[in-house]
């Protein structure tokens, strides 16, 4: 019972003290509150009494610098500037002027014109006309497809810069409402009546055209292989005459003898030679005078 009551004791004593410390604590911790904001205020108030003070110094130092700006700018003369010339404006590269010879030639005339004004986006978007399955991915080129024919190419590149009303179809149906292959088949199928003369003329004079670069090309062929041939004899003849010459000469030679080593030799003696030459010549031809065909036949007889 004793160390009960002890215990007991003890534990009223240890929470008796417990309360007199957090009561304790408490007192503390609001007066160190309270000195801590009584010293943020105080220095707060020092600080913004600081900040102005810096601001209006700052202020004055700026005043006194403009002051001394504007007074050095007065002494400087300002040269006068002589006025700007009117510019005229320059041609907008996004529209370059088209020439009428060629949108005649591409079927772009004032027909066609009035019929696509008549045309909606509904005409197109419409169209009873099957997507195609496209094989392989053809590339654009100046916002034309390639697999368009040579003539369809550039009659579609000179129709979006002419005719307003097809850029806009282009640009609001492709490619959210159709793919750019089926905007032009239904275009080309639509215009078709407009079109197809001037794109059957356009073939007919390339063909033309085709078989007179031909004929000029195997003309050319003939005369450079005619000029060749003649290049060829003209090397041929001196060969020929040069080869005559060269036996002429030797004939000369073998006939006549060598001139050359007559002027060579020594003066004496030449003229016995000769004479003995000429003899054995004479001697050798058959060619006899009749008195020595006279003196044979009498020898013969006796």
């Amino acid at each position: 019972m004793d160390l009960w009551e002890r215990a007991r004791s003890f534990a009223g004593e240890a929470a008796k003290r417990s309360q007199e410390l957090s009561l304790e604590a408490a007192k503390r911790s609001s007066v160190l509150v309270s000195e801590t904001a009584k010293k943020s205020k105080e220095i707060f108030s020092e600080t913004a009494i600081k900040s102005r003070e810096m601001a209006a110094e700052a202020t004055k130092q700026a005043d006194l610098l403009a002051g001394q700006i504007m007074h050095l700018a007065s002494d400087i003369p300002v040269p006068s500037i002589p006025p700007i010339p009117a510019i005229s404006p320059l041609p907008s590269a996004a529209e370059p002027e088209l020439d009428a010879a060629e949108l005649e030639r591409y079927g772009i005339t004032e027909d066609l014109r009035e019929f696509v004004n008549g045309m909606t986006i509904s005409t197109f978007r419409d169209f009873p006309l099957q997507d195609e399955p496209e094989m392989s991915d053809v590339p654009t080129v100046s916002n034309v497809r390639q697999d368009l024919n040579e003539w369809q190419a550039r009659h579609a590149t000179l129709v979006l810069s002419a005719v307003k009303e097809i850029s806009k179809f282009r640009y609001e149906l492709c490619p959210r409402y159709m793919k750019e292959r089926k905007f032009w088949r239904v275009y080309f199928l639509l215009v078709n009546n407009y079109v197809a003369p001037y794109e059957t003329k356009y073939f007919e004079e390339l063909k033309v055209k085709v078989e007179e670069e031909k004929m000029v090309a195997q003309k050319e062929i003939s005369q450079t292989s005619q000029a060749t041939s003649s290049e060829q004899k003209d090397t041929k003849v001196p060969s020929k005459t040069s080869t005559s010459s060269n036996r002429e000469e030797d004939l000369d030679v073998f006939l006549l003898g060598d001139l050359g080593s007559d002027d060579e030799g020594p003066d004496g003696g030449d003229d016995d030679g000769l004479d003995d030459d000429f003899d054995k010549i004479d001697g050798t031809s058959g060619l006899e005078s009749d008195g020595d065909e006279g003196k044979k036949a009498e020898n013969a007889k006796e």
